[in-house]
């Protein structure tokens, strides 16, 4: 979903730094609760994984260039359900500035814009998993029908800030409408693929039963 070079330039670029504070922010503060509960080692080991994780996902998965950005098999709900949203968004933050710095130096301008984009989506899917899933249910054991939840939280958010910087920085045009369009049909395949993954990886997990209690993964997972 990296947001394509020129597609937000001059003046206008500086709001991506206003949401990227705040996505930022967001981050800091979901980290501070997970040291508080799981302890900072457990916060460090998991955000070493998701970057790892991140990183792969970003450069060995399939993604191609569509409309005003790109189509990535992200799996933002699988690393937030079986690691934690502050595992999960450290993940993405380093993840991206990874790949940024060491494959695609072009698309560290647009860092900003690209960390929001997944960063606050990711906080999104985490109030509609609270509210959706019973405090009762492990996430091992959730429906498709949630799991589709989560999914279409996170990648209709990735969709809807693409839009946004899009017609921030070209405007409604017709050329930039079909654009976006084209970027925003493609993500379907994307929104309808990540919850069947996501419930292959959950199931694979139960064969995990036995570190239910590793501070690698997250409480939730199991209990």
């Amino acid at each position: 979903m990296h947001i394509e070079p020129g597609v937000v330039d001059g003046a206008k670029i500086v709001l991506s730094y206003a949401t990227a504070l705040a996505a930022l922010g967001l981050s800091a503060k979901a980290s501070i609760d997970m040291i508080k509960k799981d302890g900072l080692v457990s916060l460090i080991s998991r955000s070493v994984l998701t970057t790892l994780f991140v990183f792969a996902f970003f450069e060995l998965l399939p993604h191609h260039a569509v409309g005003v950005s790109e189509v990535h098999l992200i799996l933002g709900s699988t690393l937030f359900l079986i690691f934690g949203p502050a595992a999960a968004s450290i993940g993405l933050i380093f993840g991206l500035l990874t790949q940024g710095v060491f494959f695609a130096p072009f698309d560290l301008p647009q860092y900003g814009m690209n960390v929001t984009t997944l960063l606050l989506p990711l906080f999104a899917m985490s109030t509609v998993a609270r509210r959706t899933i019973a405090e009762n249910t492990a996430y091992v054991d959730i429906s498709y029908k949630q799991a589709l939840q989560l999914s279409l939280t996170y990648q209709g958010g990735i969709v809807a800030w693409v839009a946004f910087w899009a017609f921030y920085g070209q405007g409604f045009g017709a050329e930039n409408l079909t654009s976006v369009a084209t970027f925003g049909m493609a993500y379907l395949s994307v929104v309808l693929l990540e919850p069947v993954l996501d419930l292959a990886l959950l199931a694979a997990a139960k064969s995990l039963h036995r570190f239910k209690n590793s501070s690698l993964l997250e409480a939730r997972l199991f209990n």
